[in-house]
């Protein structure tokens, strides 16, 4: 069925008492009101100064001494309650009133009346117990209509923003908020209320205001509506918490840990420049002893040179078949003398403990320097060196220093995995690949290999294969550390009893990240080690 607007009822008091009054100050008289479908238009008691009919004028009712006035047509009266216990009046309007107009006894309205004061007093417990938990949350709770107009709030947001009651409900937000006369208009962010209403959802917001104290404060805004049965919103619930001392505490949380970030980055810096020193001395302790006896064997030869000169110049006079000896022997000395301060001077570049300086270096001349300085431990040890070094290797960027001590340390490696073997043989390749801008450098001996249990460990400090404390476990470590520096990574590729493969891949120019270190053989083998 098609809706049908209710009929009007229109109603009359007959009683001008303290129960009159009071039913006109709770009930609905207005016409024009939205819903009101039962309007009391007239109030008739003998007493025109009764509490009642003093009211009734004072809302513009008609009010009159006689009830029976309340039959004239003209006032389209169709309900008269009695508000009066006399029983002759309840007798009199019975017997007298028109068939249209119904009557209502006092004993019958004040079960009503009774019944509804009960529900109102249990109403106004609820809505103190509501009152007293909302004002007890420390969150800013206010309820707002879709005009924007603020109905209610919460003790919490009168104690924050310094304001009064009266000062708050009947305003709108907009200008309780942000002392505007017209709705905020943020750039960043738009209402909350127009957003509720665009996406039809609650809506959560941080927002920034000034607070009483003249600083900014920053809220987190959660705005919920309240859905009437049509469809449109009937209220907003406005639920906002000052987070400012929040924002603060992370703020200071976020800087504490950049501080520690940056305090731990700069111990592992220093620790690993101490690792640095400590693998370069332990390094440079073993190649002492080898190059002592590189530099012993041409001191020999230039004393022994020196000793057979001034022999001859002791026997007697210098012939000229003895100065061409002495020529002789002055250019052996030379190139004996050369060939030390060639040794001394690598291995003083070797032992310096400098930063990372970076600058254009050639990768095939280090790989021969090394080897000078290397020479005695190869040859004491019988390990055969078999070089293929790239021709159209380009020069690249990197520490000289630094690279030297991997290859140093790489070389040494080899030698100590071949201790104890026959045909011992280290091969050293490198090659360029253009089109990834890389230099491989590889080291091939033919060791006892790496157990492939050690794999996982293998570049970890202070681990190590060797037995009797004949190392520390750094050198593989520091190695790792500096190609890592360089942008570059390291394969490694072992096979037990066979010999193991270290291949090192250099990019020509140092990355501003670097790419890390991995390993492996190019999936040539299922035993390859990716670190």
């Amino acid at each position: 069925m098609p809706n049908m607007k209710p009929s009007i009822v229109n109603i009359s008091l007959v009683g001008g008492g303290g129960l009159c009054k009071e039913l006109l100050e709770k009930t609905t008289f207005d016409y024009m009101q939205e819903g009101v479908d039962a309007p009391i238009l007239a109030v008739a008691d003998q007493d025109l100064s009764a509490p009642g009919m003093v009211r009734a004028r004072e809302l513009g009712l008609l009010t009159f001494q006689d009830y029976h006035d309340l039959y004239d047509p003209r006032y389209n009266i169709h309900l008269i309650i009695i508000l009066t216990p006399d029983p002759h009046i309840f007798d009199d309007i019975l017997a007298t009133r028109p068939p249209r107009i119904r009557i209502m006894s006092h004993k019958v309205f004040e079960v009503f009346w009774n019944a509804i004061a009960s529900e109102e007093r249990k109403l106004r417990v609820q809505k103190t117990a509501m009152e007293t938990i909302l004002n007890g949350i420390q969150d800013f709770i206010l309820v707002i209509t879709p005009e924007m107009e603020i109905t209610e709030v919460n003790e919490s947001f009168l104690i924050q923003t310094g304001l009064t009651r009266e000062e708050v409900i009947g305003r709108k937000c907009h200008d309780v908020y942000g002392q505007l006369n017209h709705v905020c208009d943020n750039l960043d962010l738009i209402c909350p209320l127009e957003d509720v209403v665009r996406n039809k959802t609650h809506c959560r917001q941080v927002r920034s205001r000034k607070g009483s104290d003249g600083g900014t404060r920053h809220f987190e805004v959660n705005v919920y509506p309240i859905w009437e049965n049509n469809g449109r919103i009937s209220k907003f619930i406005h639920i906002s918490r000052d987070i400012t001392q929040r924002l603060r505490e992370e703020e200071e949380m976020t800087r504490r840990l950049e501080k520690m970030v940056a305090e731990r980055t700069r111990q592992l810096q220093e620790s690993h420049a101490k690792l640095l020193h400590q693998d370069k001395m332990a390094s440079l302790g073993k190649l002492s002893a080898s190059v002592v006896h590189e530099i012993n064997n041409p001191i020999a030869g230039i004393l022994n040179l020196i000793l057979l000169i001034k022999r001859i110049i002791d026997e007697g006079p210098v012939q000229q078949s003895d100065v061409e000896k002495f020529g002789q022997y002055l250019d052996l000395m030379e190139k004996e003398t050369r060939r030390i301060s060639k040794i001394v001077s690598n291995l003083l570049a070797f032992s310096r403990q400098n930063r990372l300086e970076l600058k254009q270096l050639n990768i095939n001349q280090l790989i021969d320097k090394t080897l000078i300085l290397n020479a005695n431990l190869l040859k004491i040890s019988h390990v055969k060196v078999e070089k293929t070094l790239g021709s159209n290797l380009p020069d690249m960027t990197g520490s000289e220093d630094q690279l030297q001590q991997v290859f140093m340390n790489l070389v040494s490696n080899a030698v100590e995995a071949m201790e104890g073997k026959t045909d011992c043989a280290l091969t050293i390749e490198t090659k360029y690949a253009p089109g990834e801008g890389r230099i491989v450098v590889t080291f091939t001996d033919t060791g006892v290999g790496v157990p492939k249990d050690d794999y996982p460990k293998l570049f970890e400090p202070f681990f190590t294969t060797k037995k009797n404390g004949k190392a520390v476990g750094l050198g593989l470590s520091v190695a790792y550390g500096i190609v890592k520096e360089h942008g570059g990574f390291i394969y490694v590729d072992s096979d037990a009893n066979r010999g193991t493969t270290f291949k090192v891949n250099l990019p020509l120019k140092r990355a501003s990240v670097p790419t890390g270190i991995s390993g492996g053989s190019d999936g040539q083998h299922e035993n390859s080690y990716r670190r």
